[in-house]
């Protein structure tokens, strides 16, 4: 890393959870667990969206680490969690993709109530700078807040979730087109067909060129989709040797990870953090700072690419 980046304040960082956010309609609230470093004023605020089965507990490399850069990161947990353990038959089963996506809007529209009950974040958010992230499916929900659609199984209908308090986003290993799903994934997510085309934010897309998965026909740059179907600015980084977990971002522990390297996970840490900053912060330069230290790197963790 360039000097200036090296020289970035890491706070330390306070979390709480569960802070409870009502729910109609949905069986049980909304649970959410917030991030933030201890010093700071102004901070922009990251939303985060786990992938299946997951939980507001997992994702702590990632999370930890966007906190004590200056983040205050929200991460709600999915009606999929496992810890909420829904049966196979329950009703709910075939909509989770729209509580999902709900989901991420009720946090946005609960910012109020999530600062009141999070003394260590009062007074302390810049909220005309939010972004959202997501993992896998996360990654698919947090997209459409910035911007991509899909059609919803029900009715043929296109759904269209773009919401303009969401300036930027990272996305990682999201699926990509629904036309190379195989056939038993088709059958589980008939919502899984985004459009790409109108996901408009600056939004930085992570893949790992090992992610061969079992959703798709296609080999690992199937996941790459959305960002070669999307339009600028847009930028991604592609993790060599990178399998669906990314080197550990959903725990080090977890057993998602079949690809543990925390350097690899460093990586991604440095890189996000680095492209949220400029696209929250017009004129900032830690990201061209840090293209550049990678690009330097004579063993890189992976390659980027921008448009």
């Amino acid at each position: 890393m360039s000097s200036s980046f090296a020289e970035t304040r890491h706070s330390a960082v306070i979390s709480i959870a569960p802070i409870i956010l009502p729910s109609p309609g949905r069986g049980v609230d909304l649970h959410v667990r917030v991030s933030a470093p201890v010093v700071g004023e102004a901070l922009s605020v990251l939303i985060f969206s786990h992938g299946n089965g997951q939980s507001l507990y997992a994702y702590g490399p990632l999370a930890d680490y966007w906190a004590a850069n200056g983040f205050v990161v929200i991460q709600p947990t999915h009606l999929d969690s496992r810890m909420l353990g829904l049966s196979p038959d329950d009703p709910r089963r075939p909509h989770l993709w729209r509580f999902r996506e709900e989901d991420l809007l009720t946090v946005l529209d609960g910012l109020d109530r999530i600062e009141g009950e999070a003394p260590m974040i009062r007074g302390r958010l810049d909220r005309s700078r939010i972004a959202v992230a997501g993992h896998s499916w996360g990654g698919q929900t947090a997209g459409t807040l910035l911007g991509a659609t899909h059609p919803d199984p029900d009715n043929g209908s296109v759904v269209n979730r773009q919401d303009g308090r969401i300036k930027a986003g990272v996305l990682l290993a999201a699926p990509g087109s629904g036309e190379n799903l195989t056939e038993q994934a088709a059958r589980t997510f008939p919502f899984m067909h985004p459009d790409f085309s109108t996901m408009t934010a600056p939004t930085m897309i992570v893949v790992g060129d090992h992610d061969m998965g079992r959703l798709s026909t296609r080999r690992s740059d199937w996941w790459r989709d959305a960002y070669d179907l999307s339009p600028s600015p847009k930028a991604l980084f592609t993790t060599f040797g990178g399998e669906h977990a990314l080197g550990g971002i959903p725990g080090y522990e977890a057993r998602e990870t079949t690809d543990e390297r925390p350097q690899r996970v460093a990586a991604i840490q440095r890189l996000s953090t680095a492209f949220l900053r400029s696209a929250l912060y017009p004129g900032d330069s830690t990201w061209a700072e840090a293209v550049a230290a990678l690009t330097a790197d004579a063993a890189p963790e992976g390659s980027i690419e921008t448009k």
